[in-house]
This record gives C-alpha cells, sequence and structure tokens, in this order.
C-alpha cells in the first residue's frame, strides 16, 4: 500500500466509527487555534478527540473550512541581531519559510510553501502570494511554481535580518487576488 492509502484507510477508520453518546468535547476555538498552531493541545484534550469520532469530523471540517479559505500567514524574526547572517524564518502556522540566499553583491528570497498545508493544492493551481514586512514594504510577490516556490531578488538595501530588525520584525504570507 502507498502512504496515500494508508492515510486515508486509517482517516476512514478514525472517522468512521460510532461511539454511543458521542459529543463534541472540544470548542470550536480551541480546535482552530489548533489548526492555525496558535495553540496546542494538552494532553487531555488530544485524548478526548482521539476518543471523538464526532470531534474528529468537526477537525477535518473545520480544517476544510480553512483551507479553503486561506487569508495570510503571520511571522517573526526570533533570532537576535547578532553576527550570523539570517538564512531561514517560517510563519507562526508552519505553512510558510522564507530563505535567504547570498547572490554576489546581495541576496535572493524564496518563499516556500509547506506541502502539508491544507490550502496548497489550490495555490499550487496558478495561486500567486505577496511577501510584506510589517511596515508594508513589498519583499516578495509573484506566482508560485510546481515545488510551491516563489523567487526573486532582495529589493532592500540592508541585509534581511537588519531589515526586518528595523521594520517590526516580522512579516506575512498573503494570497494575490
Amino acid at each position: 500500500m502507498t502512504e496515500q492509502t494508508d492515510y486515508r484507510l486509517q482517516q476512514r477508520l478514525l472517522l468512521g466509527r460510532r461511539v454511543d453518546k458521542d459529543r463534541l468535547v472540544l470548542a470550536d476555538d480551541v480546535l482552530r487555534a489548533a489548526l492555525d498552531g496558535t495553540r496546542h493541545l494538552t494532553a487531555g484534550e488530544r485524548a478526548a478527540l482521539q476518543a471523538s469520532p464526532l470531534t474528529l469530523r468537526r477537525l477535518r471540517t473545520l480544517s476544510q473550512q480553512r483551507a479553503a479559505s486561506w487569508q495570510g500567514s503571520r511571522g517573526m524574526l526570533r533570532v537576535a541581531a547578532g553576527n550570523t547572517p539570517l538564512d531561514a524564518i517560517a510563519t507562526d502556522d508552519g505553512m510558510w519559510t522564507l530563505h535567504f540566499v547570498p547572490d554576489q553583491q546581495s541576496w535572493r528570497v524564496i518563499v516556500a510553501l509547506d506541502a502539508g498545508a491544507p490550502f496548497a493544492r489550490e495555490l499550487l493551481r496558478g495561486g500567486a502570494v505577496r511577501v510584506n514586512d510589517d511596515a508594508g514594504n513589498v519583499v516578495l510577490e509573484g506566482q508560485l511554481d510546481a515545488d510551491g516556490e516563489c523567487e526573486a531578488g532582495w529589493p532592500f538595501d540592508t541585509e534581511p535580518a537588519l531589515h526586518f530588525h528595523q521594520h517590526g520584525a516580522g512579516f506575512s504570507v498573503e494570497p494575490v487576488r
């Protein structure tokens, strides 16, 4: 069997089983926070989720809704300014990574979509993204390639770590509509 087949079989077994007197054991806001990566489920919440097929189905529904309505992702520079050049930073939800590659006198910036992102399939069908720093400056904008990446020259005079420190230390990745 392939990994995809194994995954689908496991999903059917988990979601298809019935439990007497099953009910939603976790609130939607808890499930959404877990999907967004802004809150980890406790051990007790994970156990409750695994024991409740109804709650698992609700989590899947929320995940599918989230995938269909992705509005953007945010990230924050989390390294102290030092002598080490910045080579990559990721969004808080883990769905995107910005890679910085030295290029002669400047840099190249690559935004890469995580292949497991719930909205990856949709974006890989010709989606374009824009990366902004916290001051609203466009870092990169373009069409994703088949690997879920978009690359461009670094548009600023300062190196990436210094630029982000000077412009709010954060960034966003947004769909271009």
